[in-house]
């Protein structure tokens, strides 16, 4: 129970300053690179709530999901469910392809990979 707290108030904190980046930040490292590699640690924490035993594996599925919404935005996914005049809609799934991005992503499950191994060991 306690680890569901943490991962909570963590998924809470990450997601506060992912729409603070997204609302306030507009420069040329933080919103393009720290916002996408805190994405996929927001994704991850929140998985947690719900998988609070440790998955091996879960940094590398975020990173499948994380790709594979950032490969539907080469296939404009937001025009294709209609949702494209819709802010809200557009800024959660994104609507340009960026191969950058999934580096991003990548960088963000291995920082969450070794965290989560380090807090193993300790």
């Amino acid at each position: 129970m306690r680890k569901t707290v943490v991962y909570i108030v963590l998924t809470i904190i990450l997601l506060v300053v992912e729409v603070l980046i997204a609302l306030f930040v507009h420069d040329r490292i933080v919103r393009p690179y720290i916002g996408d590699m805190l994405v996929v640690v927001v994704i991850y924490t929140f998985m947690r709530i719900w998988i609070p035993d440790s998955v091996r594996r879960l940094p590398l599925y975020v990173f499948l999901f994380a790709t594979g919404v950032e490969i539907l935005q080469y296939f404009n996914f937001v025009e294709l469910l209609g949702v494209g005049d819709n802010r809200f809609w557009r800024i959660l799934l994104g609507t340009s392809f960026d191969v950058k991005d999934i580096l991003c992503y990548a960088a963000g499950c291995v920082l969450v990979w070794a965290a989560e191994r380090k807090i193993r060991h300790l």
